[in-house]
């Protein structure tokens, strides 16, 4: 039982779960229908981020399910494309002050790759307590985050955790319903070389600023040498990229894009994470990951669809300790 909540946490976690559920087999179903050129139409610019069509697709469902469970208990949902701000409480005509919580949600975290059934995305989920405006990320006490699979795909990832009691992972057979609950353990390894790590720029702009960041970034921690002794992965999923620290695939992921545009004096932070991509940060830090944002502090973001996110993911303490001085003083001097 959480102070912050009227009800146990339990019961958040049961209606979440059946929400990511019902979504995600949904979509399953849809895209396996579907040609991805329809997925792919552009539906609108919400400012923050381009609506394709899959994504309005889910999230007419996504109000639908939230409304049903606004019934029990009224609760703003924070998502993009939904008002002019992203706020929607629930039941529709509930004040902000009356909701007993608040719900942020990124249906398609990954549209790009899923529509056209190249990678897996996630739906991601989190939920605070109502400080109203002032509520942040550091207030997130459940965060749940589920794999959307491409149609080539039998197995999916349900990874959730609550604050202060560890993480947990199921594998889910898409074609029989069986599930299994599993591990997920974040690298051990103390150095970055022969192992993934990642400076996120997955568009053109910025490009420029964050390579020549990286470069010298690299020589001075790896030094020069002929093999490559590090790999990078552009999962264009900030979800993604948490689950691949989450499962030791990944030792450094560094998304310095709000960084990168400041520097180069060019204005698209809509081409930036934003808190409802970063809202399950929590799952790893309960696994041990270290989160931080770009002063090597706790992502304090307000659960909002604009505000620019920089973050950065190291899998444990020790590369945290070895890497982290250098990338700042990159960054800042």
């Amino acid at each position: 039982m959480s102070l912050l909540l009227s009800r146990d946490l339990s019961f958040y976690q049961n209606r979440l779960r059946q929400l990511h559920l019902r979504l995600r087999d949904h979509l399953y179903r849809y895209m396996r229908m579907q040609n991805p050129a329809v997925l792919a139409q552009v539906s609108h610019d919400a400012g923050g981020d381009t609506q394709y069509a899959i994504d309005t697709h889910l999230e007419t469902l996504l109000i639908d399910l939230c409304r049903e469970w606004a019934r029990e208990a009224p609760f703003v949902l924070i998502a993009e494309g939904i008002g002019e701000d992203g706020w929607y409480p629930l039941p529709e005509g509930t004040s902000v002050r009356d909701a007993e919580f608040l719900l942020i949600v990124d249906p398609i975290d990954g549209t790009r790759p899923l529509m056209y059934d190249k990678r897996s995305a996630w739906l991601l989920s989190a939920i605070a307590p109502n400080f109203g405006r002032e509520t942040t990320l550091e207030h997130v006490l459940l965060a749940m985050q589920t794999e959307l699979p491409t149609t080539r795909q039998y197995l999916a990832y349900h990874v959730w955790a609550i604050r202060g009691q560890g993480a947990h992972a199921e594998v889910h057979n898409m074609l029989t319903g069986e599930i299994h609950p599993t591990v997920l353990t974040p690298s051990r390894a103390e150095t970055l070389e022969h192992g993934f790590a990642t400076f996120v720029k997955p568009f053109p702009e910025g490009k420029r600023a964050i390579v020549e960041l990286e470069a010298e970034f690299w020589a001075q921690a790896l030094g020069e040498s002929i093999n490559p002794l590090v790999f990078e992965d552009q999962y264009a999923s900030t979800g993604g990229q948490l689950f691949e620290l989450m499962s030791g695939r990944d030792r450094l992921v560094a998304d310095v894009r709000p960084w990168a545009f400041t520097r180069m004096g060019v204005s698209v932070m809509p081409l930036t994470c934003h808190p409802y991509d970063i809202c399950t940060a929590l799952i790893a830090h309960e696994l041990g990951v270290q989160i931080t944002d770009l002063h090597g502090e706790p992502l304090r973001a307000p659960l909002d669809i604009r505000t620019p996110v920089g973050w950065i993911g190291y899998a444990n303490t020790s590369l945290r300790r070895r890497y982290e001085p250098l990338l700042l003083r990159l960054m800042w001097g």
